[in-house]
């Protein structure tokens, strides 16, 4: 005979949904921007190369995105979208705070937004896969996400980075022959507005433009004068010396101060990148056709020489190419005739 006195146990309460989700979003997203611009100083300050660094590159992300994500959505009811549209909506952010606040030039902005998309999707992702419903644990994932980025800042330094040479080369056929070009290879002194070629590099980022470049002296050893407008000027030590042939030189950017009105982070001389050495060479192509070949040598040291490889490729061979277009028109415009 059954107890008709069994009593059954009381429902669990759902949890009390307070504050609406935009205002959640919106607060998370404060708080993130203010965790990121206080590591950002901290490895700015501490570091000589704390911002090329795992740390900020790739696990900063990731965490503010995973920490954003979990307190959008306590009750863990957002679909997937919600999650993996959420590293777009920090970078927007800290596109609007890096430009005005930082004082971050765009370039910087442009290399670093496909890392933090991939890690801030990475990060996204695993919050969406390994939360669990509102409570305790909620406060103890957040705490847990934004502590990575900390502790990593001390481990790191530990950690030795892994360094690479590379070599970026473009080429152009030119109408003239290696007599012809050989004047221009040494330098084209009244570089003017509208010469060269668009480049995605220089027109679009704002890397400045060659206004004019000189000898002073002949053969190797004599010192060509580089000047790329905005007092960004520089100096080529030659090392390789081959009337007709080749010329080749050491890059010196001693006082290269001024490059800093681009982005400091990305100058050409640093602890974790340096343009080494470069020069042009001469091949036959055909009867009155000369291949004209630049070359341009760099070594790095980050977390992310692949990646980092790969904006070289770019950015140098955007450089490159317009150079060449400069030689090319020089080389293959009309010889006026003395006027007698």
């Amino acid at each position: 005979m059954s107890d008709t006195n069994d009593e059954k146990p009381d429902p669990i309460d759902p949890p009390v949904r307070t504050g609406s989700a935009p205002l959640r979003i919106a607060s998370a997203v404060a708080l993130a921007m203010a965790f990121a611009i206080t590591v950002y100083l901290l490895l700015d300050a501490t570091r000589v190369n704390g911002l090329v660094s795992f740390t900020f590159l790739l696990l900063l992300p990731a965490a503010l995105t995973a920490f954003v994500a979990y307190v959008g959505d306590p009750w863990a009811e957002r679909s997937r979208r919600y999650y993996m549209t959420m590293p777009l909506w920090l970078l927007g952010a800290t596109i609007l705070l890096s430009v005005p606040v930082l004082k971050e030039g765009v370039i910087c902005i442009v290399m670093l937004a496909p890392l933090w998309i991939a890690s801030g999707l990475a990060g996204a992702y695993a919050t969406y896969r390994l939360r669990g419903r509102a409570g305790d644990r909620g406060t103890s994932y957040c705490m847990a996400v934004l502590a990575m980025p900390l502790i990593a800042m001390q481990v790191e330094p530990m950690i030795p980075l892994p360094d690479a040479t590379a070599t970026v080369s473009r080429s152009i056929i030119v109408e003239a022959s290696p007599d012809r070009i050989w004047p221009l290879l040494r330098g084209i002194p009244d570089v003017r507005p509208g010469d060269g070629t668009w480049t995605f590099t220089q027109d679009v980022l704002g890397i400045p433009r060659p206004l004019g470049a000189h000898m002073l002296g002949e053969g190797i050893g004599a010192v060509r004068m580089a000047d790329w407008g905005r007092q960004v000027r520089f100096r080529e030590h030659i090392i390789d010396w081959q009337p007709g042939r080749s010329i080749g030189w050491r890059f010196d950017f001693r006082g290269l101060d001024a490059w800093q009105f681009t982005d400091r982070h990305l100058m050409p001389d640093s602890a974790y990148f340096k343009v080494t050495t470069g020069g042009y060479r001469m091949e036959p192509a055909g009867p009155g056709h000369t291949r004209v070949i630049i070359d341009t040598h760099y070594w790095m040291q980050t977390p992310v020489n692949g990646y980092s490889r790969l904006w070289g490729e770019i950015f140098l061979g955007d450089i490159e190419k317009n150079l060449l277009a400069l030689v090319k028109q020089r080389a293959e415009r009309p010889i006026t005739p003395a006027i007698l």
